[in-house]
Parts: structure tokens; sequence; C-alpha cells
């Protein structure tokens, strides 16, 4: 069984420890799917002032929902499109701090006002973004850039990445 550990103080104090937590409970298990579920759940309960947290897998043209914690979401998002489309067509890492001040930002939980997209590569070709919303303008940084960028590179590298 897993128990996960509270996370307390600065971004800089809590991500090590949250990347600690993700490396056990990823340690035993290359399965991809298995592992984004897991990787949204400890995201979705550690961080703070989130309200969704979860995978799109590039399949195609186009981003398919994957695993992930929150409200129903937008199924598929065309490359270029809301910030994960712009995110996986730029592949790199995009913060909004505030949606509604992003051009043609998607909307899919209303209660959303900032957001986080990392792309998620395998060996150089994209095979999706993790994707993070907040209720909160403003909630994310370049600590958080760092480290989320951090973990979608280790959940990806301890993976067996499904073929296309």
């Amino acid at each position: 069984m897993f128990v996960l550990e509270l996370l307390e103080g600065e971004k800089s104090e809590y991500y090590p420890r949250l990347i600690g937590q993700l490396k056990a409970l990823l340690q035993d298990e290359t399965d991809f799917g298995a592992n984004l579920a897991n990787t949204a759940s400890l995201l979705y309960h550690l961080l703070p002032e989130i309200n969704w947290a979860g995978f799109y897998l590039y399949k195609g043209d186009q981003l398919v929902l994957g695993p992930f914690h929150g409200k129903p979401a937008c199924t598929r998002i065309p490359l270029g499109k809301g910030v994960c489309g712009t995110a996986a067509q730029r592949k790199e890492t995009i913060v909004v701090p505030d949606v509604q001040e992003f051009p043609g930002h998607i909307a899919c939980d209303a209660a959303s006002r900032s957001e986080i997209v990392v792309p998620m590569f395998d060996k150089g070709s994209l095979i999706g973004v993790l994707d993070i919303d907040s209720p909160v303008k403003n909630r994310f940084d370049q600590t958080d850039k760092t480290y989320l960028e951090q973990i979608a590179e280790l959940v990806c590298s301890r993976s067996r990445v499904a073929p296309k």
C-alpha cells in the first residue's frame, strides 16, 4: 500500500519530496498507462490549489484525453488549439497566469483560472502533455515549470511507452 505524505513548505522544498514519492510509486511498474494514472492522482492530491491534473496523449494529429483527476474534460484537442495543443505544437512548456487572457483557451472547467502544460517525449518524439489547472490566477511559476518538467521526464523514463 502506498501512503501519501502531505507536502508543506515552499515549492522548492516540497517538489523534491513529491518527486521522491513519485519515484517510489513508479519503482516497480513499467506500464505507461498505470504510471500516468498514478502520477495524475499523486499530483492532484498533493499539489495545493489544483482543480485538474492529467495527461493528453498524442495520437495522429491531435491530443486525446488520458488518465486524469478532476472534472470531466475535453476528449480531443487539435494541435495548435488551446494551451495543450499549443504546448504540444511548440514542444515547449507553457505557463498561463490567467487562462482568460490566452487566445483560443479551451475551457473544460469554468473554475480554472491558470494552467501549466508540459510536453512529454519518448526518444525525442512527442507522446503527449501533462496538463494541470488551478482555480487561482498566477498559480504556476518557474519553480513549478522546472519541477513539473522533471516529473514528466521521470514518468516517461520509467515507463514502456506504447507504440503509436
